[in-house]
């Protein structure tokens, strides 16, 4: 019996042992170092532009992975609406939206008219300008926006935000889609062939620039153009979500534009939910804008970049963490 009762005691005694030496092994290997979290990015399809600036925010957060123990990943989804309902699922800490998506879910429009106002939908900052793009056939004698009446014009699929926009773009303009053109509602992507094929006559295509489809619709054999889209001031009053952009000439050498053309358009922006932690959403920003100039050295469709022009274009509230870092860096008082 003494034996028994020994046996069992040296057997506590070895137990209590490991479970001390364990929790002492786990502590010493946490000690002094964040606990890890993980955050993803909604982005878009692997051609867009969309996916590249998902993998140029992970490449700059992540390079202080340990300092803040913040691990950020990239996922390629279906864009602007679906990042912006997984963002609000929480199925994604952040999404990158075209700024028109982003207002219309805060105020419960378009896709979210029949669940209203996504009021945890939260706004980090803008990056890249999306331009509203109007390519025309030289041979078309398309030289203005209102040269368009009697045309053939692709103003892209139904649903899409591209044929939202270049409607918009056509009303400014004093044109009716359904009466003073002749509109196809195709795919903007299927464009730059339809272009060079002959079967239209120019097209509407709202997209950060360069872009691979507009590079070949302007390196066929048919001589191609980008048509200025100038008499926007009141639309852009009306929607502030709108703001003026820039076609560099130099991103499409073989376009017959002799210089830079002038258009407007939406902004590519980068969102979060209201439940995504302060402390995660502050390093995100804090990293993109302290690092600004290696961040736009990551893609063309960055050049353009300036940490006043990145506050614009945001319809939705600040991140209290996006917020935190704009006024430490003097952006917002």
């Amino acid at each position: 019996m003494k034996k028994l009762l020994m046996a069992v005691s040296v057997l506590l005694i070895i137990a209590i042992g490991f479970a001390g030496c364990s929790k002492a092994d786990e502590g010493g290997s946490t000690a002094g170092a964040p606990k890890k979290v993980f955050a993803t990015i909604g982005t878009g399809g692997l051609t867009g532009v969309y996916y590249p600036t998902g993998g140029a925010i992970s490449r700059i957060v992540n390079q202080k992975e340990a300092e803040y123990g913040l691990k950020v990943t990239v996922e390629s989804t279906g864009g602007s609406v679906f990042n912006i309902n997984a963002v609000l699922s929480g199925d994604l800490e952040f999404g990158i939206a075209q700024s028109d998506r982003q207002s219309q879910a805060l105020k419960g429009e378009a896709e979210w008219s029949d669940r209203g106002p996504q009021e945890d939908l939260m706004a980090v900052c803008a990056l890249h300008p999306e331009s509203i793009t109007l390519v025309a056939a030289d041979d078309a004698g398309i030289r203005t926006i209102e040269d368009l009446r009697g045309k053939r014009v692709n103003i892209g699929d139904p649903g899409s935000g591209n044929r939202g926009n270049a409607i918009d773009a056509l009303s400014t303009a004093g044109l009716d889609w359904e009466k003073d053109i002749q509109a196809e509602q195709l795919k903007a992507v299927e464009s730059a062939k339809l272009l060079q094929d002959g079967r239209i006559d120019a097209y509407f295509y709202t997209v950060g620039h360069p872009n691979g489809s507009v590079l070949e619709a302007t390196s066929g054999t048919r001589k191609v153009r980008f048509i200025p889209i100038t008499n926007v001031d009141n639309l852009i009053q009306e929607f502030p979500y709108y703001a003026r952009s820039v076609i560099p000439k130099s991103l499409y050498p073989s376009a017959t534009n002799e210089g830079d053309v002038a258009t407007y358009g939406v902004k590519a922006t980068l969102v979060t939910s209201a439940r995504v932690s302060e402390d995660i959403v502050y390093a995100v920003t804090k990293e993109i804008f302290d690092n600004l100039e290696d961040f736009k050295a990551l893609h063309p469709a960055f050049m353009v970049l300036t940490k006043e022009n990145m506050l614009e274009g945001n319809t939705a509230p600040y991140h209290p963490g996006a917020l935190k870092y704009f006024k430490e860096a003097g952006l917002i008082k």
